[in-house]
């Protein structure tokens, strides 16, 4: 009892935003997902990324232990996915992004933070900086099916990650005036993140939903166990392997049918991979939770 009531405190917050971006606009009313996606990815979520891990007491050494293991977990997540859907003459374009690719921003970090206090939360920052790397440059590489990868040096969160990291290599602090006011923009960050995703879920059009579901739950069950070989092989302390297992784990990222129906791939299937493993998440998400405490 006491490890349900411990997981329904970590999950339900998250489930409670979300679920209120869902009937805001189930109901009608208006929410401009453009001009809200752009605020946070541009002002919020790098404010937030900067002055978490400059603020953050972890050694430097044991982040950088998280960052190799993060990497390590989406090339093999890369391969592993790529061979499958190989395998299953599934389009690489439309598919691959989405099965490595999870919402380490929306579910991840509130996630995180809730279950493991502001250390689980610098590691989680890590991972998501990570895969947003990642996502920036081969993911959109990959949907566009061309480009140049080296369009993460334009987004304000590689900018955030890049220099939170400086400042923390460092030991540097920025002024407290400048410090409390990234910090009051960065925290607006989490919960506008999950409150769009309810709204993004609201307005999926999705099609295919069983072929989804197995996939997403194929797609969980690899992750996790990804997560947790990496985290096993480079020996992670106990906080930063289960940061690591609930990142790579968490659903995929509505930014994966944001990219596919920007470059022409195929949105709805990527919308029904989205709602899929989102409502799969409801499950797998407190199971690994209660894996992991």
């Amino acid at each position: 009892m006491d490890l349900f009531l411990t997981v329904l405190e970590i999950v339900a917050p998250v489930g409670l935003l979300g679920a209120i971006g869902f009937f805001w606009v189930r109901t009608g009313h208006e929410y401009r997902m453009e001009f809200i996606t752009r605020l946070s990815m541009t002002l919020s979520v790098p404010a937030l990324i900067f002055t978490a891990l400059m603020k953050t007491e972890i050694n430097p050494s044991a982040l950088t232990n998280l960052m190799l293991a993060a990497i390590f977990a989406y090339l093999a997540l890369s391969l592993i996915f790529w061979a499958l859907l190989r395998m299953g003459r599934l389009s690489q374009r439309t598919y691959l992004g989405p099965m490595i690719f999870g919402n380490t921003g929306n579910v991840g970090l509130p996630l995180a933070l809730f279950a493991f206090g502001e250390a689980g939360f610098a590691y989680a920052v890590v991972v998501f900086a990570v895969m947003a790397i990642f996502s920036f440059t081969a993911g959109v590489w990959l949907v566009s099916g061309g480009g140049s990868p080296l369009r993460a040096l334009k987004e304000p969160v590689t900018w955030g990650t890049l220099l939170g990291g400086l400042f923390l290599w460092q030991g540097w602090q920025t002024p407290d005036w400048l410090t409390n006011s990234l910090s009051l923009l960065g925290q607006i960050a989490i919960p506008m993140m999950l409150i769009t995703l309810g709204v993004a879920v609201a307005r999926l059009n999705a099609g295919h939903l069983g072929k989804a579901f197995a996939m997403s739950l194929l797609r969980v069950v690899i992750c996790m166990g990804v997560g947790v070989g990496i985290g096993v092989w480079l020996e992670l302390e106990p906080v930063a392997f289960a940061i690591l297992v609930l990142q790579v784990s968490t659903p995929v990222a509505v930014t994966s049918y944001m990219l596919a129906e920007k470059y022409g791939a195929d949105a709805d299937a990527v919308a029904g991979m989205v709602i899929a493993s989102t409502l799969l998440a409801v499950v797998s998400l407190p199971l690994t939770l209660a894996f992991l405490i």
